[in-house]
């Protein structure tokens, strides 16, 4: 899909006078600025990594150039960043050197997954990666079903791609047959899919969710 299509103006504009990243992977981050904006010259961007292995002693080195008034910009592998993304941790330290931040729309998976899961948008939960463990994951199955019969709250998770297809068959194991599922995959790419119905429906279907980015919601009524 054209980044524009799923991109506003403002990110647009934003890529145009800024040179300064923080992103979470410099291959992918130039490729999508060279998309936004063609005619930008990539020998002149200055783009610093903020992932899981980043200590936070780097921190300060990553965010100096605000410090020196330079614009600067963080860009998210999920579409969103500061949400399910090590971003927040730069945010949180321009708020305390009084950095002003400016937010900018971006296709957040987990807020359009919800948007169209038909679910409860007035109370839901981002849980993250579920355990490896077989028994610790189907006893997290289970106490997030019971805490959304419990507090009408829809419960948010995600799987690395590759075990995408493991967990579904966890999923239909250890649920009721009643409990709704969300299954939301390769959001706004053309191979998009999502459906919601009951765990006993999707036991009757076949989907392949290997290697593609999946957003799992779970609500039991």
């Amino acid at each position: 899909m054209n980044p524009h299509d799923v991109m506003p103006q403002t990110v647009k504009r934003a890529i145009d006078f800024i040179d300064f990243y923080i992103v979470e992977n410099e291959k992918t981050a130039r490729k999508f600025i060279k998309s936004i904006n063609p005619e930008k010259i990539q020998a002149n961007l200055k783009i610093s990594t903020l992932n899981k292995h980043t200590e936070i002693t780097e921190h300060y080195t990553l965010i100096s150039p605000c410090l020196n008034g330079i614009n600067m910009g963080i860009m998210s592998e999920a579409g969103c960043p500061g949400v399910a993304d090590p971003g927040a941790a730069i945010v949180k330290m321009a708020h305390e050197k009084g950095i002003q931040v400016i937010p900018l729309v971006g296709p957040s998976s987990i807020l359009l997954a919800m948007m169209s899961s038909g679910m409860n948008g007035q109370s839901f939960a981002f849980n993250g990666y579920l355990p490896i463990d077989k028994a610790e994951k189907k006893s997290t199955l289970k106490n997030f079903e019971k805490l959304s019969f419990d507090k009408n709250q829809s419960q948010i998770f995600i799987e690395t791609p590759y075990r995408n297809n493991k967990l579904l068959e966890d999923i239909l194991q250890a649920l009721q047959p009643n409990t709704e599922l969300c299954i939301a995959t390769d959001i706004t790419l053309p191979s998009e899919y999502i459906k919601t119905m009951r765990v006993a429906d999707w036991k009757k279907t076949k989907v392949d969710l290997h290697n593609r980015p999946t957003i799992f919601i779970i609500h039991k009524m």
